[in-house]
């Protein structure tokens, strides 16, 4: 009789595998040992005295690289212009990694204002700052750099007006390698 109780029943698979919480609670778990072997490797460099990163790099085999680098290349940073803000933004944070500070300049400010360095409702330090002539000369540089130039002193000049030299552009554009033979001719006179 105790043959017949064992008889075996079919199924679909679905028993045998994880739910989809044991699932999350799996990848969890996995998660939390990776940032412990991370956390203990960072403590053994540091007692070693060695570089984390570059121990780091070691570990990862040439494979794993270049599908990194791979999908890296795949992700375009530059997602154009999508309103003002975000350029604005954009504009700020490339302008904010060439800033370098010049820290003893600070140091001699500080020292020379004493309390007054650090502004409450009650000091006035306006019109007290002289920029020094290297500041200057940076700032101008800058500002010639990302100066926008509404033509280039050095082109030809093929237009009467604004509308002209825009709707000249927009030939040349379009139109530019189908008449360059015909603008070489006209230029030598041999048209």
């Amino acid at each position: 009789m105790a043959a017949a109780a064992e008889v075996e029943v079919p199924t679909d698979g679905a028993e045998d595998r994880p739910s989809a919480a044991e699932e999350l609670a799996a990848q969890k778990r996995e998660q939390r040992l990776r940032k412990f072997r991370e956390l203990h490797l960072k403590r053994e460099c540091a007692a070693r005295g060695e570089d984390y990163e570059k121990v780091k790099l070691l570990e990862i085999s040439a494979e794993d690289a270049e599908r990194w680098e791979r999908r890296k290349k795949r992700r375009n940073p530059d997602l154009g212009f999508s309103d003002y803000a975000a350029a604005q933004l954009r504009q700020y944070h490339r302008l904010t990694k060439q800033i370098k500070p010049d820290m003893e300049s600070y140091e001699r400010q500080r020292e020379k204002h004493g309390e007054d360095f650090f502004p409450t409702s009650n000091s006035l330090l306006h019109g007290t700052h002289v920029p020094s002539s290297e500041e200057i000369d940076r700032m101008v540089l800058d500002l010639e750099k990302h100066r926008r130039r509404p033509y280039n002193d050095d082109a030809d000049i093929d237009y009467i007006n604004e509308r002209n030299a825009k709707f000249n552009k927009k030939a040349e554009r379009f139109y530019g390698k189908y008449t360059a033979e015909i603008k070489q001719n006209l230029e030598r006179g041999t048209a």
